[in-house]
């Protein structure tokens, strides 16, 4: 009944590159090999690693017809085809990616024999690839690399400074089908029985009965509009003195506590407070980007769509 009670509408709630196909047959080799119940741990764990600091990225680990692989080319690949390997055990990742570099470059050689490289279509994707890598190199060097957690905090303290203050409710209820049953138990709260208890032995919330019809702490936009206005309305210690009528039924509301909203500690968003500095820095450099160039649509109805998301 507490979900039904609460509102549904208030609720507490880089582009991915195209693989090849070189990975999927590097992965498919390795997690087939694993024991299911090692497959299912695999399934959960985070996307592969870079090696240790201290390894030097030039050391030569194999060599694809005399051309090396290095450390590097390893951790290049772990780092762009993480979420590929998510299935396969850390410490089976390595080889996995090194497979995937071995079938990578003999399909590269086979398309530089055949003349795959020479082609229109071809050179048009590899420019645009390229400028997606530099894209991501420049957001990498002058955006997110310049960002420190002074930055992050003088953020989150923005953020909390700009919130408008809201009140919380700790609240219980006892919910029953009728005014005259709601009214029974305001008479036997009246005359000194324990909320908690009538709650246990009265009310039709099936979650209410073995808690006492604890609802614990809910903010403005939380609960039904009855609900909430009369909560609210309620001063700690005491309950409603007359049914309270809502779609579900009749209630007596007891208000325990109330509190102002604390912010979430930093730590809890510090990640999303760094996004949020991200994108806004982001954002900022493309608008000095855009006023420094010459941009031309010169297809009317492309421009106009374009001009509706500025």
């Amino acid at each position: 009944m507490i979900a039904a009670l609460v509102r549904p509408s208030a609720l507490r709630s880089s582009c991915a590159r195209l693989r090849d196909c070189a990975v999927f047959v590097a992965l498919s080799a390795a997690v087939m090999a694993m024991p299911v119940h090692a497959q299912d741990q695999a399934a959960g764990s985070p996307a592969a690693e870079a090696p240790a600091a201290t390894v030097d990225p030039a050391t030569v680990v194999a060599t694809v017809d005399g051309q090396p692989v290095t450390e590097g080319d390893l951790v290049m690949a772990l780092q762009d085809l993480g979420e590929q390997f998510a299935r396969v055990p850390e410490d089976k990742r390595r080889a996995a990616a090194l497979q995937a570099i071995i079938e990578i470059r003999l399909m590269a050689a086979r398309g530089r024999a055949d003349g795959i490289d020479k082609t229109p279509e071809f050179q048009s994707q590899i420019g645009f690839l390229t400028d997606r890598v530099l894209h991501q190199s420049v957001i990498d060097a002058e955006v997110a690399g310049k960002i420190t957690e002074e930055d992050i905090r003088a953020r989150y303290d923005q953020e909390v400074a700009a919130r408008p203050a809201e009140n919380e409710v700790k609240a219980r209820h006892i919910l029953v089908e009728t005014e005259e049953a709601a009214k029974k138990l305001i008479a036997d709260l009246d005359g000194g029985a324990e909320f908690e208890k009538l709650a246990g032995e009265n009310t039709t919330d099936p979650s209410g009965k073995d808690t006492g019809g604890d609802l614990g702490w809910f903010g403005a936009g939380m609960m039904v509009p009855e609900f909430e206005k009369a909560a609210f309305e309620t001063e700690p210690g005491s309950y409603t003195k007359t049914p309270v009528k809502t779609q579900f039924g009749f209630h007596i509301i007891k208000v325990e506590d109330k509190r102002v909203k604390q912010p979430p500690e930093f730590d809890s968003v510090r990640d999303q407070v760094r996004s949020i500095v991200i994108r806004e820095r982001y954002l900022a450099l493309v608008d000095e980007m855009r006023k420094a160039a010459k941009v031309e649509v010169t297809d009317a109805a492309l421009k106009a769509d374009l001009d509706a998301q500025q």
